[in-house]
């Protein structure tokens, strides 16, 4: 099938249409016989029906013309989709229906009066253009809906070729969105996606002998033999990987159009307010421009391995489109990492797949600009492969893209959200071989993990969820949990409560993403269970970290109201060492002497020695300005400075996931620990802190980790009089602390 036979088909209805209309005597001026849909297009596969409309321009039609047309055409044996409407009524029907506007931008003429055709094409396509800014919205509702409705192409079981996401409903709609000259796209990707698109249906209307746009299992070995693609269930799965990749290409071009859409549309249309694109500076050689992530001017991708990552960390972390010629360009110019990667390089990795829904879009920019493969080859294992069993939802690549997001959600339960992050990326990599694919995805795992420069111990830990990642579920659901052996079955596998917390998060977010019949409640209280039946045999306390006591040199001139700063650099970033007399609330002014020079922490220290207070904080900036820091705490102690722009910043980019606040009363018999996780953002520490100090209550010792998105934050209490907090008193720490990170309490005035 091809675009000359379908253009030979759509000459043929011309002919009829035309014969038809002269044969009834239809008239030359005032009324028009006009193609539209596919039909308008030229595009009838082999079962279409003929989309037509008797346009007039008076309000009374031309008296027994449309009868007469539409009967000769009938006794051909054409099946018509057939409508008589006025001029009038047709641009008023366009202006209220944007589905109705879209169908008749492609509107052609057939015969009688052209001059009416043309009129009724200007008027459309002029009030489109005219109208786009009020009309396009309600289109892209109708467009999610119908997403929601179908599911997409590349990933549904059945998927249809014209209604699913990617399908030939959504090139059509792009086609009309360039038409409103608001934005562009990619005009030779999307037709030869379209046109390639279009043969697989005449090869399925073929295959089917009916007028059908869905593919369904029985389809693929006719679609398999039009397209060339072999013999057997081999040539039926090379078809499947061809048809779902066009799919996945017009899903990709559709979700930037419509990000781009939503960009145009929040601009100002003032001449006067609007202004020429301009960048925001995101990080070194990354910036934003009109809602896209690019490379900042002068950025050099040559000389910057880190800088692909860093673009899609951010973008996937703002939600926001990694443009495809950046995207493009950092693969072809990025210089490979050294293996293992540099720790900065993980860390991005783990941005990126810990950023949430954000992941989805950029990830797909990835993989269709090529970028992803530099990032993980081993990708090309399971793109596109349809999972074996019916409930999953989604292709095997598009599942654990899901599964990191689902995890995403979880990083509040686990003590290692890089760990998670990974391992969902990867659980199924060993899928689409002979081997079972736990057992052959684990090596995959360690290679993997051991290149993208983890620990070796945490290497292990990656390919061990790899490896038992369905262990949970398939024990809850087929084994006796009262009998011993049961337990015993999953502590030898999992033999640490770390992998044990990890297993049970990694499975949740699995199923989440396999489907809704994956994580019933039944389901989820089996495993739950089992967790936790598994966690009292493993007898496990707690793995917080020590107090810590190291000395650190005191200068002399140390002033009472002071701060000393020293900043070491290290590779990407920097070591800043505070050292003050030891008061309440020191941490808290060194939190935000920090927050308001807006340095990224990644981790920190800090304890007391005798009379001073010593901190050091490892910062994602390698230029930092001891004399600026010293200058702000001086300002921040006095009260000379506004403290209550970093609430506001708090409470404008905090995550979704509510903060987690508890004491670990294993941990320490000294003092009181409380373990704070929540959002990464400028301010929380020093929210804390603050919190912490207007109670006179002292920081014995904190420690501060960044994984991904996340702040683990553990602090060593005491009473300013020295000992652990009583029980009332940790609950009073606790809640303030939790109010003050959720909206309310403490830490919204200037104070110092």
């Amino acid at each position: 099938m091809t675009v000359a036979e379908r253009a030979e088909r759509t000459a043929a209805a011309d002919r009829l249409c035309e014969q038809a209309w002269a044969d009834c005597g239809g008239p030359e001026t005032g009324a028009a016989l006009v193609a539209v849909g596919g039909y308008g297009r030229g595009e009838l596969a082999p079962f279409s029906d003929l989309d037509v409309v008797l346009v007039h321009e008076d309000e009374t039609p031309p008296e027994g013309v449309a009868e007469k047309v539409w009967y000769p055409l009938w006794d051909a044996g054409t099946k018509l989709d057939h409508a008589v409407r006025s001029l009038p009524r047709m641009l008023e029907a366009a202006a209220g229906d944007p589905r109705v506007a879209s169908g008749l931008l492609d509107a052609r003429h057939l015969a009688g009066d052209p001059n009416l055709t043309l009129r009724l094409r200007a008027a459309v396509l002029a009030s489109w253009r005219r109208t786009a800014r009020e009309t396009l919205p309600a289109l892209h509702a109708m467009v999610r809906s119908r997403h929601e409705l179908m599911g997409e192409l590349a990933h549904v079981a059945v998927p249809d070729l014209k209604e699913s996401q990617g399908g030939l409903r959504d090139a059509t709609v792009l086609k009309s969105l360039v038409a409103t000259w608001l934005v562009d796209v990619p005009h030779t990707e999307l037709e030869r996606c379209r046109l390639a698109l279009l043969d697989v249906r005449d090869l399925v209307h073929a295959t089917t002998g009916r007028g059908t746009d869905r593919v369904a299992p029985e389809t693929w070995r006719g679609v398999a033999e039009g397209l060339g693609t072999g013999p057997g269930e081999e040539g039926e799965r090379a078809a499947q990987v061809q048809v779902r990749q066009l799919g996945r290409r017009l899903t990709h071009l559709s979700r930037l159009a419509w990000r781009r859409v939503d960009g145009v549309l929040a601009r100002p249309t003032s001449p006067r307010t609007a202004r020429r694109p301009s960048l925001e500076r995101l990080a070194p050689g990354v910036a934003l421009s009109r809602g896209e992530v690019v490379l900042d001017r002068g950025a050099d991708p040559a000389a910057d391995p880190l800088l692909l990552l860093r673009a899609a960390a951010l973008a996937a972390e703002r939600d926001v489109v990694l443009a495809p010629p950046t995207a493009a360009r950092l693969a072809r110019q990025t210089p490979p990492l050294p293996e293992p990667w540099p720790d900065e390089a993980r860390r991005l990795l783990v941005r990126l797949l810990a950023a949430g829904r954000g992941l989805l879009a950029v990830w797909e920019t990835l993989d269709e600009t090529g970028a992803l493969h530099r990032l993980l080859p081993e990708w090309d294992r399971i793109r596109l492969l349809p999972h074996a069993s019916v409930v999953h939802r989604f292709t095997v690549d598009r599942h654990v893209v899901e599964t990191c997001i689902e995890a995403s959600a979880l990083i509040r339960s686990v003590a290692r959200p890089d760990v998670l992050v990974v391992a969902a990326l990867l659980h199924d990599i060993g899928k689409g071989g002979l081997v079972e694919h736990s057992v052959a995805g684990e090596p995959i795992a360690r290679t993997v993990a051991t290149r993208w420069g983890f620990a070796p111990d945490d290497v292990e830990l990656v390919a061990g969820l790899v490896r038992w990642h369905l262990l949970l579920p398939e024990t809850a659901t087929t084994r006796d949990p009262d009998d011993p052996a049961t337990v015993d079955l999953v502590v030898e596998r999992v033999r640490t409560p770390e992998a044990l917390q990890l297993l049970t998060a990694l499975t949740e977010a699995d199923a989440r993403a396999t489907s809704a019949k994956a994580w019933s409640t039944w389901r989820a209280g089996l495993v739950g269970d089992l967790s936790r039946r598994a966690r009292a045999a493993l007898e496990s306390g707690g793995s917080l970290p020590p107090v810590l006591t190291e000395e650190v040199e005191v200068p002399a001139s140390l002033h009472p109201d002071g701060l000393a700063v020293f900043v070491e650099e290290v590779p990407d970033g920097a070591r800043v060492t505070t050292i003050g007399h030891d008061r309440v609330g020191l941490l808290a002014d060194v939190a935000a002497t920090l927050a308001l020079a807006r340095l990224p922490v990644r981790a920190a220290r800090a304890w007391s020695q005798g009379a001073h207070g010593v901190s050091v904080w490892e910062v994602g900036e390698q230029y930092v300005d001891p004399a600026l820091l010293r200058t702000t705490f001086d300002a921040v102690a006095h009260g000379g400075r506004d403290l209550s722009r970093l609430r506001r910043v708090v409470d404008r980019e905090g995550a979704s996931l509510a903060p987690s606040v508890a004491m670990r009363p294993e941990a320490s018999d000294q003092a009181t620990v409380l373990e704070v996780r929540a959002a990464d953002r400028p301010g929380v520490l020093y929210l804390v802190c603050r919190a912490l100090a207007d109670l006179d209550v002292t920081v014995r010792s904190a420690h501060v980790d960044t994984l991904g998105p996340q702040a683990v934050d553990v602090f060593y209490l005491q009473e300013a009089s020295a000992g652990a907090l009583s029980e009332p008193r940790a609950a009073e720490a606790a809640h303030a602390v939790r109010s003050v990170l959720t909206g309310g309490g403490p830490g919204r005035g200037s104070g110092g």
